[in-house]
């Protein structure tokens, strides 16, 4: 993340640079049957057709979201995101490619016939786009002598003030952060707050769980998922990606 980008932007410029990119080489390489037309003709088809569909990817991969978590399940995510972009891709190629290369709308049959390109393309991107979209694991290391303060304290709401931060929890595009005074929400993604919590010793544990480390009381490790007890009796899961990157740091 920068300063001038969120997260959730850069993921989108990403997307859209990794269809454009695809556009190029289905150009190039003149991809099912174009091998026949201009050079800048190909060009101009694919590109349009590959940022459409990124465009309607980054809407699908909200939807997809909110069933099949991106971390955990990366495959079946990608699974998803494909069947779900699919069959409106290939209605807005079929329509796109008959005006462009025939000059009016293809036969009806001919949508049957582009199902198979238009799924092959889009499950590559997709899963191109799920694996490097997976976010880096966040582990704050324990601040030095001078550490600077994190920004994200000013965050906290008027009553928190000066209270030790426990964990910042995600709910929808708000966050939850407990305190040893309370909790209270506040608007804003946890993608977007790890960066803030640079110079607290913690670590995110899960797609929607950032913990202080010098919260944790205890940690259960049970049926091959793991969770921390924290201050208070509070209990954060930690999914499995996240659970090796807290072994590396010597979280249990």
């Amino acid at each position: 993340m920068t300063s001038a980008l969120s997260l959730s932007q850069a993921r989108t410029l990403r997307g859209l640079g990794v269809a454009l990119a695809g556009g190029v080489v289905l150009a190039f390489t003149g991809a099912f049957g174009t091998g026949e037309t201009p050079i800048w003709l190909r060009l101009a088809y694919w590109c349009f057709v590959m940022l459409a569909g990124a465009l309607w990817g980054t809407v699908a991969s909200k939807l997809v979201e909110l069933v099949v978590d991106y971390d955990e399940r990366p495959w079946p995510a990608a699974a998803a995101l494909t069947a779900v972009i699919t069959l409106p891709m290939t209605a807005f190629v079929w329509l796109v490619t008959g005006l462009i290369f025939v000059g009016r709308a293809y036969p009806p049959e001919a949508f049957v016939h582009l199902l198979g390109p238009v799924a092959l393309v889009t499950g590559t991107i997709s899963v191109l786009n799920v694996f490097l979209g997976r976010p880096s694991v966040q582990t704050h290391v324990a601040p030095g002598p001078s550490p600077e303060r994190a920004r994200f304290l000013d965050r906290l709401p008027a009553r928190l003030r000066g209270a030790r931060l426990i964990a910042v929890q995600a709910e929808d595009h708000y966050l939850r952060l407990h305190t040893d005074r309370g909790s209270d929400l506040i608007l804003m993604r946890l993608s977007d707050a790890l960066a803030e919590l640079e110079g607290l010793e913690g670590a995110q544990t899960h797609r929607s769980w950032w913990v202080a480390r010098d919260a944790v009381r205890d940690v259960d490790r049970g049926d091959g998922r793991a969770s921390l007890t924290l201050d208070g009796g509070l209990t954060a899961p930690v999914s499995r990606r996240h659970a090796r990157a807290l072994r590396a740091a010597g979280w249990w």
